[in-house]
């Protein structure tokens, strides 16, 4: 509410400037037609002997100013006014290249410029974005509706024995569910891109909510026979819960999949002097630098060997919510192997 308060005020200072402007060239055309006429009639009076009205010296003097001032302020004001219009006009036709600069000595001439072209870097980049993002999700539904449609038509058959029939039907149950997954994801991003989610904000337990998700992927660090070394501060904190759980879901789902069999993982909740400290650690290979760099993007994924196991959005979903939540992820490399995720969040 306040920058549109501020808009509007910088908008009729503007306005105000360009009135005031016109005025002062209105009272400088009269001023100067009405010198400029007696002079004239003075000099033609004396040189020529003709006598000349004064109303028809300010007529022909002040037609004369007036063309004069009116190519001028066409040049100066109008001209840009109209290649910004064409330029707009571009824009809307979808062209985000357009780029426009100003000559005119009128600086809020020169910021309506600026503006404009760093509106159309924004839009042609948000165009970028939701074209790649577009292309990905229809890639990653694409995947698995294939398999479920391929193993449907195996199931099809009638030939095959029980157990096949039961390895087609977890297949498609898999990728089912994967499916599920990514349209769950991709809606949630889409909410907290566009703010579409009510805040909820509730004082909470953190160290009862991770707990709760260490809890709920049990099976999968049974399987692996892994080693969890859990230190967990009793702290409350004040927030999303129920978009938080994707966080410590996400975070420890990884650290448990990219670990080996008989692996340790290192699980931390701290009080520190500052923030709310998160700290999630596995034992597998790391993450290469170049990978560091686009770890928190959309679709994007570290090891082909996992992607049948995920969509790569769930980093990009874990950074949307800790940043709704004031906080911030980072992640590094462990010397000896593995990686380290750290959240922080802000205290009370």
């Amino acid at each position: 509410m306040k920058l549109i308060k501020k808009r509007k005020r910088k908008k009729g200072f503007i306005l105000s400037q360009i009135n005031i402007f016109f005025t002062i060239l209105v009272m400088l055309e009269m001023v100067l037609t009405i010198c400029f006429a007696m002079l004239v009639e003075h000099i033609i009076g004396d040189i020529l002997n003709v006598n000349i009205s004064t109303s028809t010296f300010l007529l022909l003097m002040g037609i004369g100013m007036g063309v004069t001032l009116a190519f001028l302020v066409n040049r100066i004001f109008f001209k840009p006014i109209q290649k910004l219009s064409a330029a707009m006009n571009d824009v809307a036709d979808g062209d985000f290249k357009v780029s426009i600069s100003a000559k005119s000595p009128i600086d809020e001439v020169k910021q309506l410029y600026d503006s404009f072209d760093l509106m159309v870097k924004e839009l042609g980049a948000t165009e970028i974005l939701q074209t790649d993002f577009m292309s990905n999700v229809s890639h990653e539904i694409k995947t698995p509706v294939n398999a479920i449609e391929g193993y449907a038509t195996l199931l099809q058959g009638g030939e095959n024995t029980p157990e096949e029939e039961a390895e087609y039907i977890e297949k498609i149950l898999f990728n089912t569910k994967r499916l599920s997954e990514l349209v769950g994801n991709v809606l949630l991003l889409s909410k907290i891109d566009n703010q579409a989610i009510p805040k909820n904000e509730k004082r909470f337990r953190l160290d009862e909510q991770i707990r709760q998700s260490i809890m709920q992927l049990e099976a999968k660090w049974i399987e692996k026979d892994l080693e969890l070394d859990v230190e967990l501060d009793k702290i409350e904190f004040v927030g999303n819960a129920t978009l938080l759980i994707h966080v410590w879901d996400n975070l420890i789902g990884n650290a448990i999949k990219f670990s080996p069999k008989s692996g340790t993982v290192k699980i931390k909740l701290l009080a520190g002097s500052e923030n709310i400290e998160f700290f999630v650690e596995d034992c597998g290979p790391g993450i290469s630098d170049e990978d560091v760099k686009h770890i928190f993007d959309k679709f994007f994924q570290v090891d082909s060997s996992h992607k049948q196991e995920g969509n790569g959005l769930g980093l990009a979903l874990v950074k949307k919510i800790v940043d709704l939540n004031g906080g911030r992820i980072s992640v590094q490399n462990i010397h000896g192997g593995g990686c380290s995720f750290k959240v922080e969040l802000p205290k009370d």
